[in-house]
This record gives C-alpha cells, structure tokens and sequence, in this order.
C-alpha cells in the first residue's frame, strides 16, 4: 500500500529525515550535536500502524485544509454561513475527523534530497468551500537546512490555513521532557485563549507574561497551568521566527518562516504512556511544536491575517530549518 511506503532524504552522516504518504508526514529527522551524535529530534512512531492507532498526537503530519481551530466549526462567507465538521467538541480542530494528516498522499517527486505530496480537496469535503490542490515538499537545500514549502491553488476560493505538526526534542525523542531546552519566538504579541483553546479578541503584549520568548529562555522559568497551546504572533523581518537549543547535546534550530504566527504547543494532552519510536514512551512536555501558521479561528476575525485564497490564486506557506550545535 502507498501509505506503507517511507522516503529518506539527506546525508545520513549529517542530517537525514524519514517521510511517509499517510498525512504527508515527517516521521524521523536526524540532526548531530556536540561529537557529531546524531539524534531523531522529532516524536512520532516506528511505522504507519502508530500513526493509524494514535491519530490525535497529529505527530508529524500536514494538517489542514484549515488547521488550528474554528469557533463553533462555522464562519461567515459568501452572503451565508460555512458549516465545519466539528471534531474538537463544538469546534473545528485541524481539518475536522478526517483532515488532511489522515489522507494518504500522492507522490509527486521523490529523489535522494527532497520529496514532494500532492492531495486533491474536493468541493464540501469538511464542509469546506471549493476544489483544492495542494502540495507539500521536504527538501535539503544546503547542509543542515531543510526546507518544507507547503502550497495550495483554489478553483474557487476558500480558507487555508496549512500546518507542519512535528512535535520537537532537542535531546532526541524519547529523551524525556523538555523542560530543561531553551526557546526564544521572535513576537512581541501572542492571543490569549478561552477553555476552548480559542482567541479571545485582540493580540496582547508577551511583555511580563510567561509568553515572553523575546530571549532564549528555558521551558521551565514559567509554564503556564495546563502547558502552551497558544498563538504568538510573530513579528516578522529577517530574523528567524524561533530558535530552539537542547543545553546538554548543543544540538539547535533556527526556524525562518513567511506565515504571520507560531503556535506553540507543549503537548499537554498527551497521554502518559504513549508508545513513540525505538521502544520509548512519550508524554506531557515529551516535545514541543512550532506550528507556523495564520493566526487560529481568522476567518472570524476581520481584523486577523486573511486565510481567504481566491480563485486561480496560489497560497505558499514556507518553513526553513537551520540545524546548529551551540558552543
């Protein structure tokens, strides 16, 4: 079957990653530290049956066609009201029940350094407006730079919002949690949430709040009750949107993306035991993601970065890792 296929990319004595069909999905994702150890960075499974038994981690997978959440799964449009699958309770989480992470994809182009998805949205899957095609390419474009490019062209418009769901550990998956790594997000601003998980209005300052990533910082100076699961809303130039560092192996990211938020997410609703790859077990604050994105429920907000593409339009979502070891 397809989605039994895995594709390698890079030079396994530097940085190499490991790709499935089944979601699009970045499965393992090899990067040296301080020696030359190399380590998986990435949480996830040891084959597609994993992904299959535990489909609500989203580890690795392309989420879409809208990922993060939609308020109530409805948005105005067209004069009427769209009407969403509603997977999350009332809301709409990353696509609805069957998302993008749970469609196996097309491959379009497979060689030693890069592998390009492709997926077919039809017109009302999800309860979503218009025909859709979309693309999803991981490729080394240098050493120790990985590039994945997600793009999208409408036959008629409708809302995109296309996530990268890698859960990250610095240390190497099945190293325990996080909290010891060092984080910095370029953003002065992020959205508060409700219960929901939803935004409640207008970006507020990270300023004296345990938001503010402005300096690297550890996970464990300040983790809000319940962990991270918020937007922030980056600030954009030619900084790196975030930078992430694991103090004990050197081993570090930089991240440089063109979307206009990050969510960061430190996988508080994990459950404790969770098989991940190589005989380890996962949990809370196991990993962390980087979702770039538009900033979540925007297609209820006129005042948030549009997710609208019209048609014959093309939506280009851009993340570039830089892999590193720290002094």
């Amino acid at each position: 079957m397809d989605m039994d296929r895995i594709f390698k990319i890079g030079d396994g004595a530097h940085c190499s990653a490991i790709l499935s069909p089944y979601g699009a999905r970045l499965m393992q994702l090899w990067v040296p530290g301080r020696g030359s150890v190399l380590a998986d960075i990435v949480l996830g499974h040891d084959d597609v049956q994993g992904y299959l038994d535990h489909p609500g981690t989203y580890f690795g997978a392309i989420c879409g066609r809208y990922a993060n959440r939609i308020a109530g799964g409805k948005f105005p449009w067209a004069g009427g009201v769209v009407q969403l699958d509603c997977n999350e309770g009332a809301n709409h989480l990353h696509g609805g029940a069957v998302g993008f992470d749970k469609r196996v994809w097309s491959v379009l182009r497979a060689d030693p350094q890069a592998v390009v998805f492709g997926l077919h949205s039809p017109d009302g899957e999800m309860g979503f407006p218009g025909d859709l095609q979309v693309e999803a390419r991981y490729e080394f474009v240098g050493p120790g730079r990985l590039q994945i490019v997600m793009t999208a062209k409408a036959a008629q418009a409708t809302v995109v919002n296309l996530v990268n769901h890698a859960y990250f550990n610095m240390a190497g998956q099945g190293s325990g949690v996080v909290d010891h790594q060092l984080l910095q997000i370029n953003a002065d601003r992020y959205l508060p949430v409700n219960e929901a998980l939803l935004p409640l209005g207008e970006p507020v300052t990270v300023a004296g709040t345990l938001f503010d990533f402005r300096q690297l910082r550890h996970f464990e100076a300040a983790v809000p009750e319940g962990g991270f699961d918020h937007n922030l809303c980056l600030n954009g130039g030619a900084a790196p949107a975030a930078v992430a560092v694991d103090p004990a192996s050197g081993r570090g990211l930089r991240l440089f993306t063109n979307q206009p938020g990050v969510q960061l997410y430190t996988g508080s609703y994990l459950p404790e035991g969770l098989p991940g790859k190589a005989g380890a077990v996962t949990g809370a604050r196991a990993g962390f993601t980087l979702e770039t994105q538009v900033w979540p429920d925007s297609p209820n907000h006129a005042d948030y970065p549009s997710a609208i593409l019209e048609a014959g339009a093309e939506y280009r979502h851009e993340m570039e890792f830089e892999f590193f070891v720290a002094d």
